[in-house]
């Protein structure tokens, strides 16, 4: 051994290191990792700690507020859809309930076909009042254009004064508040 190895003995041992550079230099001079830097931040308490719940409880109320309105108009969407499918149904019966009606108007020698067909007359009758349709008064009320149909003008009488639905051709519908079909009539006029 020579000289200069008994000197590099002497010395106290050393990590082999890297280089230092500008970056670990930073580090070093700030002491902390990550982790602590987060410890360190969430035990400061914010300078704005009121205005941030206060801006989190808006943002929150009107997030609530979305949502509830949302699901007020996804049940309305339903109930809507529901109604114009029922009226929909409904306006393709009623030529048949109309033609159900006149069968049992008609002369029938026959008593209990004729009852047969008041049964099934009252039937369809009672499956629209469960769906809601009501039949529209016509015959001696005064004329609304938003529910009848004048299709002639008569001459006006003692029983039927001008402007009074004095004849019904064909009976009107409606779906709770919705007009499914007006009732056409003759007005005295």
């Amino acid at each position: 051994m020579n000289d200069t190895d008994e000197m590099l003995e002497d010395l106290p041992e050393e990590t082999a290191e890297e280089p230092e550079t500008e970056e670990t230099a930073e580090a070093d001079t700030s002491g902390d990792s990550p982790a602590e830097e987060e410890a360190q931040e969430e035990e400061a308490p914010p300078e704005n700690a009121s205005e941030a719940l206060e801006e989190e409880r808006e943002r929150y109320l009107r997030l609530y507020a979305e949502f509830d309105n949302f699901r007020k108009r996804t049940q309305r969407e339903k109930l809507e859809a529901y109604n114009n499918a029922v009226a929909s149904c409904v306006e393709q019966l009623l030529p048949v309930v109309d033609n159900f009606e006149r069968a049992v108007d008609a002369p029938c020698s026959d008593e209990k076909y004729h009852s047969g067909m008041v049964m099934i007359s009252g039937q369809l009758r009672n499956f629209l009042e469960k769906l809601g349709v009501t039949e529209i008064a016509a015959l001696g009320e005064p004329f609304d254009p938003k529910v009848h149909n004048a299709i002639k003008q008569t001459e006006t009488s003692e029983e039927y004064p001008e402007n009074t639905v004095c004849e019904v051709f064909q009976k009107g519908y409606m779906l709770q508040d919705r007009l499914i079909r007006p009732a056409m009539v003759a007005v005295a006029g």
